[in-house]
């Protein structure tokens, strides 16, 4: 009878790295585990594992002699550890193989980290007269190498190249060269001393120091090493030692002897690809959850200064703090005198700072006496009308905007200074209009400008700045009016909030734009370059006043810049440039010091100056970043893997169950013995026996029209909520939120109930469910890394459980299978859209009506589409996998 066909073969078979891994032995198992250890005990900042253990010279005592033994557990990052634990895990557990765990502690502890170290300081500090500290497990991958070399030199002396011959036991010094080459910061010398000790383990000369076997295996009777430790090698299992190191002629081919360690791994490789319930159910799982922790683990890292790079300014013509700038002296007293006039226009009765001057709206008579003052100065003047009204609140003004052309140019390049008469916070500044307008008169008198200089002044940083870029490119609605006046292309924005009446100490920059953009890094360095080095103001990022260069302030740092560049939404006037590719940041005072309005003129006279040499649009710099300090940042090709990683345990789910799908594994009997070809086969197998019977996977057709149909439909669904939300009135949108928690507790059941009722699927359309609806989370998330790195990187954390979650079979007992899918359903309603948007403005003590509104008037003023990801991409997914668990309740 013919045997049935077997699974066709994988190029990456993952059994055999399973196989490999679960049989590795006792000994090798420890150091692995050691090393990560200590390198998960460096990423703490309050200890330093590598001064504590690393094998420096002149800190060798009496009191110090534990680091012979420890510096090869250390290593200086995640690259060498990784590197290290690839090269030693096959070497170290073939030694323990061959020689026994005993023997592998005695000589591992022992000489075979003393004598390298002993060497290393012999020649470092007392004939190099050097203190290079060294650390990693390379020590002991060469040394076996040199080991390996010695016992190959013995069988083969020679390999040849051409016409020469070269002798097998120089192999591990040409690897020793190449590294030294390759890798930076590899110590030559102590790799050196390492392959000098492997030779003399491979010529034998080590073997005073191996405890006696006849001791050993007293031990191992004595204390039953082999029964009580798992993975324990003992002298009577370990191979022929290739090392000269206690022959023996014990070999693995007796199997007389117990059932040996390594003995075992042909026949578990053979089981695990006759059955692949593990390569499709277990290690898809291991794989995912393994990709999450390895995303999170990632960002985690980079705040340290191996991830990161000081930033530096790449486009030459900023030539940043290079020039003297000017304004001082009698502008102040221009300064003030604007400031009297606009403060003549205030209420009566309002003085100082306040809510009650917070309130105060930008009239038309403050307008007209700002466009008199520019007309004044001898500038054009022009104004723009506006009205937006999303979610049922009007948003109306008008914008008036003054242009210096430039002497020296042809009106084809411009730079824009914006200062809103209410800054990003809702506070006047009066005193940023001001400086403004005294700018705006002493930039009219300078002849050196190539580019024109636009003067915008805004009601508000939200819907003034927005109406007046769109139409400036002619992209704007009805409700907004054209420009009648206008230059050339933009080249740069300046921001400038100076929002009360003493004195600050630093500028706050910001720089986050809409749907996740950023400015060129070139022109945040220019700003730090200039305030700190030039004019000595101090500089600060992402609100963080108090910042110590520690790990854990440039992580809070990163973080609170992902939360805004995940949010999407405008954190300032400067981020309605950024859609039209115009490079802007914003300038906010901050503090009580001793830095006045002339301090903050001349930077933004140096910014100006700045912006005027450049030749061409900034695009040498990064326009993906992560700031951790003003003087720190991690580029996209650092970052983008740990959202790749969360978004890719999406797909690999996706793909496992897809190939799990096409595959059932029925029963099918066939027998041992060889049959005739020609003799026919029976056609009952009534006669065979059931242990003749064993579960063998057959291929079947994939029913791919419900699941199809079901998790385009859900995706096509989320296009009601995205309209609602976005269009309902502010006084509804807090009852539409709870509603539509209720709604989400209802529909998943509801449509397991109808599809049950109506299509009746079967466990592989369950599956085909998943499969499709994971494989589209995880196509959608890996592409909004490269746009939103953080928006998909959160939304990837929140969808995490939605990779393991599964409809319970119905094998399992019924109070089981409904405790179980009731509480699922419990957790993943704790993770839907509307339950995290309360729980963060139950956080944040934010309503949420106001962050709806905001949203809503993202969507319809910004262009922001953080809703589309929310509604057509989360929350689907989400549906699907609560409709999944509540399969089991039918």
């Amino acid at each position: 009878m013919a045997t049935p066909a077997a699974l066709p073969p994988l190029p990456f078979n993952p059994s055999r790295v399973r196989s490999y891994l679960l049989r590795l032995p006792l000994f090798t198992r420890l150091v692995l585990l050691a090393i990560v250890v200590f390198w998960l005990l460096e990423l703490q900042t309050v200890w330093s594992v590598v001064q504590w253990g690393s094998l420096t010279p002149d800190e060798i005592g009496f009191g110090s002699m534990y680091r012979l033994n420890t510096y090869p557990f250390i290593h200086m990052g995640f690259f060498h550890a990784i590197m290290n634990l690839v090269a030693l895990t096959p070497l170290i557990e073939r030694f323990e193989a061959e020689h026994g765990t005993l023997t592998a502690v005695a000589l591992f502890i022992g000489p075979l980290s003393t004598f390298p170290a002993g060497l290393y300081l012999l020649v470092e500090k007392f004939l190099l007269h050097r203190n290079t500290a060294v650390v990693g497990a390379s020590v002991w991958v060469f040394l076996l190498l040199g080991s390996e070399a010695i016992r190959t030199f013995k069988s083969h002396p020679y390999f040849s190249l051409g016409t020469y011959k070269i002798p097998t036991w120089t192999s591990p010094l040409f690897a020793c060269i190449v590294v030294s080459i390759l890798v930076p910061n590899t110590s030559f010398l102590g790799h050196m001393c390492a392959i000098l000790v492997g030779y003399l383990l491979g010529l034998g000369y080590l073997k005073v120091f191996v405890p006696p076997e006849k001791i050993l295996r007293w031990i191992e009777g004595k204390l039953n090493l082999l029964g009580r430790l798992p993975h324990y090698v003992s002298v009577d299992q370990k191979t022929y030692g290739r090392y000269g190191v206690l022959p023996t002629s014990n070999t693995m081919g007796d199997r007389s002897t117990p059932m040996s360690y390594l003995g075992t791994s042909q026949p578990t490789i053979r089981n695990l690809r006759k059955n692949p319930h593990f390569l499709f159910v277990h290690l898809p799982h291991i794989l995912s959850f393994l990709c999450i922790l390895a995303g999170v683990v990632w960002l985690l890292l980079l705040p340290l200064n191996d991830y990161s790079r000081r930033t530096y300014i790449s486009e030459n013509a900023l030539l940043p703090g290079q020039v003297h700038a000017y304004f001082s002296g009698s502008e102040q007293h221009i300064f003030r005198g604007y400031k009297k006039e606009l403060e003549g226009l205030l209420p009566e009765g309002i003085h100082g700072e306040g809510s009650e001057r917070n309130d105060v709206e930008l009239t038309p008579e403050i307008s007209d006496k700002i466009q008199s003052i520019l007309r004044a100065s001898g500038l054009k003047v022009a104004t723009q009308n506006y009205e937006y009204t999303p979610a049922g609140i009007s948003h109306r003004g008008q914008n008036a905007y003054a242009i210096i052309q430039a002497p020296r140019g042809d009106a084809t390049e411009a730079i824009v200074i914006v200062t809103a008469w209410k800054t990003a916070d809702g506070e006047l500044n009066l005193n940023g209009v001001t400086l403004a307008l005294t700018l705006a008169r002493y930039f009219k008198r300078w002849s050196l400008w190539s580019k024109d200089i636009i003067f915008l002044f805004t009601p508000d940083s939200k819907s003034g700045t927005q109406a007046w870029i769109d139409a400036y490119h002619d992209m704007q609605p009805s409700s907004v009016q054209p420009l009648p006046l206008k230059s050339g292309a933009l080249q740069g924005g300046l921001v400038v909030e100076y929002p009360f009446d003493h004195r600050f100490e630093s500028l706050h920059i910001v720089y986050d734009g809409v749907n996740g953009q950023l400015p060129n890094l070139d022109l945040i360095n220019t700003a730090v370059a200039i305030a700190g080095g030039q004019m000595g103001i101090g500089a600060n990022l992402q609100e963080m006043w108090d910042h110590d260069d520690s790990y854990e302030a440039r992580l809070q740092t990163i973080l609170r810049g992902m939360v805004k560049q995940g949010f999407g939404y405008a954190t300032g006037a400067h981020s309605s440039f950024m859609p039209y590719h115009i490079d802007a940041i914003t300038l906010q005072t901050k503090g009580d010091g001793w830095q006045d309005e002339m301090a903050l003129g001349r930077t933004v006279e140096s910014l100006c100056r700045s912006l005027n040499n450049l030749l061409e649009h900034l695009h040498q710099s990064f326009f993906f970043y992560l700031l951790m300090q003003t003087n720190r940042f991690v580029s996209i090709g650092t970052y983008l893997p740990s959202a790749m990683l969360i978004a890719g345990n999406f797909t690999i789910m996706a793909i496992a169950l897809w190939l799990r799908t096409g595959y059932y594994m029925g029963s099918q009997t066939h027998t041992s013995a060889p049959q005739d070809k020609k003799e026919k086969q029976p056609t009952s197998q009534a006669q065979s026996t059931p242990a003749d019977t064993k579960p063998v996977p057959k291929i079947v057709e994939r029913n791919l029209a419900l699941p199809l149909s079901f998790v385009i439909g859900l995706h096509l669904l989320g296009l009601i909520p995205l309209f609602i939300f976005n269009n309902l009135s502010y006084k509804y949108l807090t009852p539409a939120t709870h509603t539509f928690i209720i709604a989400d507790i209802i529909l998943p059941l509801s449509l397991a109930t109808l599809l049950t009722k109506a299509f009746t699927p079967t466990p592989q359309q369950h599956l085909l469910i998943k499969s499709f609806s994971l494989l589209l989370l995880g196509l959608f998330l890996s592409t909004l890394a490269t746009l939103n790195f953080s928006l998909s990187f959160m939304i990837g954390l929140l969808c995490a459980p939605l990779a393991f979650i599964n409809r319970i079979p119905r094998t399992t007992s019924a109070p089981i299978r409904y405790a179980l899918s009731f509480l699922g359903l419990g957790v993943l309603n704790l993770l839907s859209p509307p339950v995290v948007l309360l729980g963060g403005c139950w956080y944040t003590g934010v309503s949420v009506e106001t962050v709806l509104a905001q949203a809503a008037f993202g969507w319809d003023v910004w262009g922001m589409w953080t809703q589309v990801v929310v509604w057509c991409v989360w929350w689907p997914a989400w549906v699907i996998g609560c409709a999944l668990v509540g399969f089991s309740l039918f």
